[in-house]
């Protein structure tokens, strides 16, 4: 099994709207009522939190953010 040092990473790429979209519910979710099995999974999230606000996501105006879940929420099928 590779072992990952703290300084490893995994370039991620995702679509403009995903990424507005997750940016937008980061910033607004309060983090103490995510459901989570381990404390990693609250920090991976902060960490994911972190990269999306040096992209053009944290940005987005509310207008963007609406059409974002547009877009992203058509893809789903349901």
């Amino acid at each position: 099994m590779k072992q990952w040092g703290d300084k490893d990473r995994i370039p991620i790429e995702l679509w403009t709207g995903d990424a507005v979209v997750l940016f937008d519910w980061l910033m607004s979710v309060e983090f103490e009522d995510i459901p989570i099995t381990h404390r990693a999974q609250k920090q991976a999230l902060m960490d994911l939190l972190t990269a999306l606000e040096v992209t053009e996501a944290a940005g987005a105006t509310r207008e963007e953010i609406s059409a974002a879940q547009e877009r992203v929420a058509r893809d789903m099928g349901w």
